[in-house]
């Protein structure tokens, strides 16, 4: 039976903290995700929707993009939290015009995401206007003639167009196409805020953007290093490839600052195994490192794996790889001959012995894979460390050999396909070329606003017209108060969303809000019939999606059609592009990207097959480097690392595990032992007392950035296993905190593992 939405809202004072699990998943994780979805959308719609989730012909997860296999798929081939995204979307609660004539802008404002959220789908189009308390209902002809009276009325620099991962691979194409027609690339999205940084750090070092492994190359690694992420709860499917990996012999290290369940042990409810609550061991060794010391940790360990080929010549060091694919290996060398292990402990925490160990396993391994996600994009030399990760991948030459490469596990399903339909700030010209000969247009040249230059854009009033097609821009992104002040004073803002949220708050002047079907929708209104689109994974699989349940309002309309409307009325009936044609059939617009976009030719025909299709990768397929020299890169780079003043701490962002970016499923955190609350200061037991606090003060948060200080009020300090010096807490709660200016140098990615922050007890001046 499905349960109404939620009428509290958080109350902090229901905090409940026990200790954390040292397992993931088993038959909880089951019956946590059956009773939400059942929750949500009643027993037949779950049932409908997870047993066509991630299937061949069926619904790619909305939640995270970890691929699947190409070969047998289990009969529920997804996770808790892919279940927790689709009963999200599957609901049967729904959000009508009579819910904003109930709530005023003033109310709603008062609610939590996790509120918002939890009231339902948006059922019709609805808009607000300067003077307006409330959101009311408006036509769907009405409020495309509204947007592109904005956008015509405004010079094209002064629009944005933000998108979120969820957005597939055609709307991404149109999505673009429109910006790049009005005349900007204005095109922020959540890859900005997250893996940009590995991005810029690839791209120069082995010519492409992307991972170079495959699911199976997991399955087959000797080794596999874990940096920097919580499988267990962001990607908790990843979780079986590494049981998998282990199963056949490989040895895994994980390297974090908390110690997560899910890199510990994993009990697969679909074996007997994780059933009787046994399962898999996955990590062989444990490096609880300081946030912010990685970039030590592999020069340390580059040191150490040369000093073995120095004492041993030939037994790590595939020179036959090297000679013929790489640049740089003697400034390489040369930079880690010597080391300060006194500074190495001081930037990770890490004794001498630890390290060493694990360098013996990276000598003994033939075959390995380093994966990481946002612990090291985040920081402000977060693009050296990962450039460090690529110098021992060189070095033993593991690229394009099964069981080897670099994997960055990627967020968000089809963040990654985003930005190959050329969602991006910064287009290459060989794109744009194709682009304009395609559809006859002159595409702009000039760089873009990225994520963190759209929050400065409006901070300083350059913004006139924001189009959100997904996501939760208002809450996502740092300096959260002066966003959020900001935003009110632009024009207009529209957002393409599924469900309220916050940044339908922090509207501008002028707002709408314009329904959309979700992944798991069927989309069915157009001439040709029911239409596909497509995804592609964090290993660069395209593969079909395809929703099959009944939208909960006849008054959806799907992003393809939405993009093509808005287009058609801010450009007018002369323009180049045949926007109706492609927002009536999508083959039309595979066909445009077959002749746009690299790797996509015969889109049509190959998306159809079985498994989909792989896009090119040079490096895993065939050896090769497409940087500007034609080489692999090795780089040098100084040790850096993060380190707090007297009396201060380094505060990291995560995740709950009812969470997904800024979509809350519920409250609790169960693997961390946090539940009923998400105001939480995780600390070490050693800094609560040296700070002069005790465990569950509650206190106000200062951070501090090149002496300008953001302060949150009202966390709960709660003593848990974190290396001294170090604390987190969630995010978006914490975002508050973060100054728009602290960001990694080369990807301008947000540095939200990386504020420098001190407490005072709550409400006590600073």
């Amino acid at each position: 039976m499905t349960r109404s939405a939620p009428i509290d809202d958080i109350n902090e004072n229901n905090l409940v903290v026990t200790a954390p699990k040292t397992h993931a998943a088993g038959v909880e994780a089951v019956v946590v995700a059956l009773d939400r979805g059942i929750a949500q959308a009643g027993i037949v719609r779950t049932a409908r929707s997870l047993l066509r989730l991630n299937q061949r012909d069926g619904t790619d997860c909305p939640g995270c993009a970890w691929p699947e296999s190409q070969g047998h798929r289990k009969t529920a081939e997804f996770c808790e939290n892919g279940a927790k995204a689709v009963a999200e979307e599957s609901t049967l609660r729904t959000v009508t015009p009579e819910f904003w004539a109930k709530h005023s802008i003033a109310e709603l404002a008062t609610k939590t995401e996790y509120w918002l959220g939890n009231q339902g789908r948006i059922t019709h189009p609805v808009v607000i206007r300067p003077g307006d308390t409330h959101y009311s209902q408006i036509s769907w002809d009405d409020a495309f003639e509204l947007i592109g009276e904005q956008i015509r009325a405004t010079v094209p620099d002064r629009t944005v167009f933000y998108t979120s991962g969820r957005t597939a691979n055609e709307s991404a194409f149109m999505y673009q196409l429109f910006a790049r027609s009005i005349g900007t690339n204005n095109l922020p999205d959540c890859s900005n805020m997250c893996h940009e940084s590995s991005g810029s750090a690839l791209n120069p070092t082995i010519g492409i953007g992307k991972g170079t492994v495959s699911l199976e190359d997991i399955h087959q690694a000797e080794l596999i290093f874990v940096v920097g992420q919580n499988p267990g709860t962001n990607h908790p499917r990843m979780l079986s490839a590494l049981a998998e990996c282990k199963d056949n012999g490989g040895k895994i290290v994980a390297v974090n600052p908390l110690p997560e369940a899910g890199l510990f042990n994993f009990m697969d409810p679909q074996t007997p195994k994780g059933v009787v609550g046994k399962g898999t061991n996955l990590a062989d060794e444990f490096l609880q490192i300081k946030v912010g010391g990685d970039l030590a940790l592999f020069q340390a360990l580059g040191h150490l794996l040369l000093e073995e080929e120095a004492r041993v010549p030939g037994s790590v060091i595939d020179h036959e790889f090297v000679a013929a694919n790489t640049d740089g290996i003697e400034a390489y060398r040369a930079a880690r001959s010597v080391i300060d292990w006194a500074e190495t402990k001081k930037a990770t925490g890490l004794d001498r012995a630890a390290i060493e160990t694990v360098a013996k396993l990276l000598i003994a391994s033939k075959a390995t894979i380093i994966c990481w996600a946002l612990g090291l994009t985040q920081q402000p030399h977060s693009v050296n460390t990962l450039k460090e990760i690529i110098n021992l991948l060189l070095l033993q030459g593991n690229f394009g050999k099964p069981g080897a490469g670099a994997c960055p596990v990627r967020g968000h399903s089809n963040v990654q396909g985003d930005r190959t339909m050329g969602v991006w700030e910064k287009p290459k010209e060989a794109m744009l070329a194709a682009l304009d000969a395609e559809f006859g247009i002159v595409s702009p040249r000039e760089h873009g606003l990225d994520s963190v230059d759209t929050v400065d854009a409006f901070v300083h009033d350059r913004v006139d017209v924001f189009v959100s097609m997904g996501g939760n821009f208002a809450l996502a992104c740092s300096d959260t108060d002066l966003l959020e002040k900001a935003m009110q004073r632009v024009g207009l803002t529209v957002h393409v969303s599924t469900k309220p949220n916050r940044s339908h708050v922090m509207h501008g002047l002028t707002s709408l809000i314009l329904p959309t079907l979700g992944r798991t929708d069927t989309d069915d209104k157009h001439p040709s019939g029911r239409q596909v689109l497509s995804v592609e994974d964090s290993m660069s699989v395209v593969r079909t999606t395809q929703g099959r349940l009944d939208p909960v309002s006849e008054h959806l309309l799907a992003e393809p059609v939405i993009i093509a409307r808005m287009a058609h009325a801010a450009l007018g009936d002369d323009h180049a592009v045949d926007w109706k044609a492609m927002a009536e059939d999508y083959d039309v617009v595979r066909d445009h990207i077959s002749r746009v976009i690299p790797g996509f030719v015969d889109f049509n025909v190959r998306l159809k097959t079985k498994n989909g299709f792989v896009l090119p990768n040079p490096p895993r397929d065939t050896r090769t480097f497409a940087t500007d020299i034609g080489l692999a890169r090795f780089t040098v780079s100084p040790i850096e690392y993060l380190s707090a003043p007297e009396g201060h701490l380094i505060l990291q962002t995560i995740r709950s595990h009812d969470q997904y970016n800024t979509t809350f499923y519920g409250l609790d955190d169960r693997y961390r032992g946090i539940k009923n609350g998400r105001r939480v200061i995780l600390i070490h037991e050693d800094d609560v007392t040296e700070l002069g606090f005790a465990d569950r003060d509650m206190v106000d948060v200062i951070s501090t950035y090149q002496g300008v200080e953001r302060r949150a009020d009202t966390f709960r300090l709660v003593v848990y296993p974190t290396p001294r010096g170090c604390a987190a807490a969630y995010f978006p709660e914490a975002n508050a905190l973060m100054h728009r200016e602290l960001v990694a140098r080369e990807s301008n990615t947000p540095g939200y593992k990386a504020m420098t922050v001190r407490f005072v007890a709550a409400g006590a001046d600073a």
